[in-house]
C-alpha cells in the first residue's frame, strides 16, 4: 500500500466506537485520510468494516494497535507508521476511560487507570509526534477531548476531573509552542453525550441542568472536530470549546 502525497492523514486515538468513532467517520466524509485507533485488533476491524462505505481510495483509511498506557509500545507504532506513510497533518487525542466513583472509597486502580488512559495518554500519543509534525513544515492540527466534569469538577469523578482538567492545561500550554509553526493545538470538551457510557441514573439528574432539555449526539462533536482540522480554523487555536447544551457559561 503506497501513501498518497496529496491525503491529508488525521490520526483519531479511541476511534472505534463513540465519539471517537463518530469523528473519524466525519473526518472521512470530508475527505481526509484517517488512522484509527484502539487497544484491540478486533476492535479496529469491526470499525473498518463499518466505516468502509466511506472509503474513496484503499489507503484512505488504516489502523493501528496499541494501548495509550504503554509509553515504548506507543512511540514505537506511532514512528513506524509514520516512516511508512508520512507524518499526520492532524492528531484527535480522544482515548478514555472513566471508572467513577466516591472520592473517599476509590481504589488505587481506579485513580491510576484514568489518569493513565487520559492525561499519560496525551503525553505518549502526542510526545513522539510533535517534532515529526513541525518538521513538515507546513499546517497542521491537533484536538484534545476533555469534558464538562474537566472544567467544572462532578460528584464521583474527582479522577476523571484532574485528568480532564490536566488535558485543558496541556492543551493551551502546547498551542502556545506550536503557533508560531502553525500548528493549531484546541480542545473539545463535550457535556452529556448519547453513548454507552452513559447510565440511566445520571441522565435523569443532568438532564436538570442541562437548559436545551437532551443529550448532545456524537455527530455533534465530531462536526466541530470536523471544522477545528479545516482551513477554516486557522486562526484558532488555544481554545476551549464546550459542546454541552448550555448545560455551564
Amino acid at each position: 500500500m503506497l501513501p498518497n502525497p496529496n491525503q491529508l492523514d488525521i490520526l483519531v486515538t479511541g476511534s472505534t466506537r463513540g465519539i471517537g468513532f463518530a469523528i473519524a467517520q466525519r473526518l472521512l466524509e470530508s475527505g481526509y485520510g484517517v488512522v484509527l485507533h484502539a487497544r484491540k485488533q478486533s476492535a479496529i476491524e469491526s470499525a473498518m468494516t463499518s466505516l468502509k462505505s466511506f472509503q474513496k481510495f484503499e489507503h484512505q483509511i488504516r489502523g493501528l494497535c496499541f494501548d495509550v498506557t504503554q509509553r515504548e509500545d506507543t512511540e514505537a507504532k506511532l514512528l513506524q507508521d509514520i516512516e511508512q506513510f508520512g507524518c499526520y497533518y492532524g492528531v484527535v487525542c480522544n482515548a478514555g476511560i472513566a471508572a467513577d466513583n466516591a472520592f473517599p472509597a476509590m481504589m488505587d486502580k481506579e485513580w491510576d487507570d484514568v489518569i493513565d488512559t487520559n492525561l499519560h495518554g496525551f503525553y505518549n500519543v502526542l510526545r513522539p509526534l510533535v517534532l515529526p509534525m513541525i518538521q513538515r513544515r507546513s499546517s497542521g492540527r491537533i484536538v484534545t477531548l476533555s469534558s464538562v466534569s474537566g472544567m467544572t469538577g462532578n460528584r464521583g469523578q474527582v479522577n476523571y476531573s484532574a485528568a480532564k482538567a490536566g488535558i485543558i492545561g496541556a492543551t493551551k500550554a502546547l498551542a502556545v509552542e506550536l503557533a508560531k509553526r502553525k500548528i493549531t493545538v484546541n480542545c473539545v470538551a463535550p457535556g452529556l453525550i448519547d453513548t454507552d457510557m452513559v447510565e440511566p441514573h445520571v441522565l435523569a439528574e443532568a438532564l436538570k441542568i442541562i437548559p436545551m432539555q437532551r443529550m448532545g449526539t456524537t455527530a455533534e462533536v465530531a462536526g466541530l472536530v470536523n471544522f477545528l482540522m479545516s482551513d477554516e480554523a486557522a486562526y484558532i487555536t488555544r481554545q476551549v470549546i464546550s459542546v454541552n447544551g448550555g448545560m455551564f457559561g
